[in-house]
């Protein structure tokens, strides 16, 4: 068996390789990336949801209020998080032809993921596959790999944001498709080119539409991946190798 691993934990997940912790591709990205337009997103939504909510939250307590304003954002990340999974699952299991039952709330996306899948008409190769690369020491889960009706073997990734795609889907697909191997259903470690991939691809799904886009997931941009990828785990240095123990206040020699 493999010493490559995933281990899911409620709505999260790690990885192991060879009986040691090893870094996420998503969470690289995250903690070595830049994200500046997360903070006015971040204030944007708590003053949405202050003027949504204002009645409410004047019949509240000072601290009551304010703890609510805190936690607003993650509230609406949560929410983006949870429909962003149902929409996944649901068009994994469409793209392996299985009959699923949709929620009202996510009707639209799933939807547009079939029409997707009924325009398109992707031959289904691998879904949800674990894929891992020990000489750079990361793992990561691709969405989808299909072969496309004119021959393009297109490594694919669901997308459910509201303001579309970004860069960083590139990066996340670039590694993926750098990885050294993938994991079969058994377990067993296979080498990545196997799959014959040809091209990568974002989906990016709507409530009302579709549209797929090409990624560059080239050696260019696996090299500022792999710089992103050093600067996430330097960061995690600072905060616990840059700083030692307090000093002993010195002895002063006071003559006598």
């Amino acid at each position: 068996m493999s010493g490559i691993k995933r281990i899911d934990r409620g709505r999260g997940h790690s990885y192991m390789i060879d009986g040691r912790r090893a870094d996420g591709v998503t969470t690289l990205i995250s903690d070595g990336l830049a994200k500046p337009a997360l903070i006015n997103w971040a204030a944007n939504t708590t003053a949405e949801y202050a003027v949504d909510n204002w009645a409410d939250l004047s019949e509240k307590s000072v601290s009551e209020r304010l703890t609510l304003l805190k936690k607003a954002r993650y509230a609406a990340l949560d929410e983006a998080g949870r429909r962003g999974t149902e929409v996944h699952t649901l068009a994994e299991r469409l793209a392996r032809g299985e009959e699923v039952e949709v929620p009202a709330a996510i009707a639209g996306h799933v939807a547009q993921a079939v029409r997707f899948l009924d325009e398109w008409q992707p031959e289904i190769i691998r879904t949800e596959t674990v894929v891992a690369s020990r000489k750079w020491g990361y793992c990561g889960t691709f969405d989808l790999v299909c072969k496309l009706p004119d021959g393009r073997v297109c490594l694919m990734d669901w997308k459910t944001s509201r303001s579309g795609i970004y860069g960083e889907a590139a990066l996340q697909l670039s590694a993926y498709r750098h990885a050294d191997v993938w994991l079969d259903d058994d377990g067993n470690e296979r080498p990545i080119s196997e799959l014959g991939i040809t091209d990568t691809m974002a989906i990016w799904i709507r409530a009302t539409d579709y549209e797929v886009k090409p990624l560059e997931t080239g050696e260019t941009t696996f090299k500022i991946f792999q710089h992103i990828a050093w600067v996430a785990r330097q960061t995690g240095k600072i905060k616990t190798d840059l700083v030692g123990a307090p000093l002993p206040t010195p002895a002063l020699d006071v003559a006598s």
